[in-house]
């Protein structure tokens, strides 16, 4: 939980782009992965063990606590690699590591690095809890429990006075949105059966994100389903009963997304900050639900439902393959330089037009997120045009520094 007694809002970082976002848009703290030994070794871009210095410079400077994914299985040939991690993580000054595996357990209580139970471990009651309270102040819940379930462990907590390591408390933190699994917690086998490709070891398929047909294999009749789609749940999200969450004792609040692009973070961040926030002074109320569900809808997501917090359904599977995401960006182009004095970024065309009234997003390593209305464009010789096209120079004002590393995105609606 956050110095301030709100429950703690954790988004996830898959580039130094998300992580900019999640800083900039209110994140208490951030977990990412290094090389391949984290869940999504294979479909986020991943860190190197040199970066951790930077994602710590960076995030103490914020105040925003960091926590390091080592949430796979471990092999006896990974030993020395988990060490070599652990060891740059602790040099660094990395908040926590999330682990799974007894391995990192142990070597993490071994160099006095703080710890968090992840999900993988399907922790689903208080005497587990307790047991594992032996090596982490943090234990991530199973993703199938109730609210009530939940509120139920972390009363025993308190009654039973389960302390972690540093002697505080032990903290529950559950997952609170994006992807979901077919799968208990993430423990799945289909991708290591059909592709030799372990998703315990960070490399899933998602198998569970394609088409199915489902065939009677003693007369060969193909049985009739509503949805093709039939392993492929929808996203999580808690953002309309997050008070009940805050109720229930929860600590940490995880938003999941690695794998997602910068953009994803960023509005994610932002609409569960406001939600905690508004919680926390009292305003919390189903208008200002509506809106949040709006603009989450703008982003990447596989349609939206309660998990199992509310215990009033098995689950719901998306009908699509893919985003259903209200909005879009489309490349434009690539930032070139900055005038400080005047306020203005520089930016060539590469791709697609732009024009006045654009909506557009600008994203890089440094810069994060930052998404703006076009009120003003010039092009090569300082000329104000309405709309600029591929080849060209262009120049708008902006309230950040361009660098050359930065992309330039229009966002459209998806029609």
């Amino acid at each position: 939980m956050t110095r301030d007694g709100k429950i703690e809002l954790m988004a996830p970082c898959g580039s130094f782009e998300a992580l900019q976002a999640a800083i900039d848009n209110g994140a208490d703290s951030v977990y990412f992965g290094v090389t391949q030994l984290n869940m999504r070794a294979r479909s986020s871009i991943n860190f190197t063990i040199d970066d951790l210095y930077e994602i710590a410079r960076r995030t103490k400077t914020a105040g925003v606590r960091s926590y390091l994914t080592l949430n796979t299985i471990i092999y006896d040939h990974d030993l020395s690699l988990i060490q070599t991690i652990m060891n740059a993580a602790k040099d660094a000054g990395i908040t926590a590591v999330i682990g799974a595996d007894q391995a990192v357990m142990s070597y993490a209580r071994e160099i006095d690095l703080e710890l968090h139970i992840s999900t993988q471990v399907n922790v689903t009651n208080a005497q587990t809890v307790k047991f594992y309270s032996f090596f982490a102040d943090t234990i991530v819940l199973s993703r199938e429990l109730s609210v009530s379930q939940v509120k139920k462990i972390v009363e025993s907590i308190e009654k039973e006075q389960i302390k972690g390591p540093s002697g505080r408390l032990v903290e529950i933190e559950i997952f609170g949105h994006g992807a979901l699994c077919m799968a208990v917690s993430g423990k799945c086998y289909l991708s290591l059966h059909s592709y030799n490709s372990s998703a315990n070891r960070g490399a899933c398929k998602q198998n569970c994100r394609k088409k199915y047909t489902v065939v009677d294999q003693e007369t060969g009749f193909e049985i009739e389903i509503d949805n093709e789609y039939m392993m492929s749940p929808k996203d999580l999200c808690t953002i309309g009963f997050l008070d009940q969450i805050v109720d229930a004792g929860v600590k940490v609040l995880k938003v999941e997304g690695r794998g997602r692009a910068a953009d994803y973070v960023a509005t994610t961040t932002k609409c569960y900050r406001e939600a905690i926030d508004a919680i926390a002074d009292g305003s919390f109320s189903q208008e200002k639900v509506q809106d949040w569900m709006e603009r989450l809808k703008t982003v990447y997501n596989r349609g939206f439902w309660d998990g199992y917090y509310l215990g009033q359904k098995l689950g719901e599977w998306s009908s699509a393959n893919g985003s259903e995401a209200t909005q879009k960006k489309v490349f434009v182009g690539t930032g070139r330089s900055y005038f400080n004095n005047i306020k203005v970024g520089e930016f060539s065309v590469d791709a697609y037009d732009v024009a006045v009234g654009d909506k557009v997003m600008v994203t890089g390593p440094t810069t994060g997120v930052q998404e703006f209305v076009v009120d003003e464009l010039r092009i090569d010789d300082g000329q104000k045009v309405e709309k600029a096209s591929k080849g060209a120079i262009i120049s708008m004002p902006v309230g950040f520094k361009v660098r050359p590393s930065d992309k330039l995105y229009k966002i459209v609606e998806v029609e």
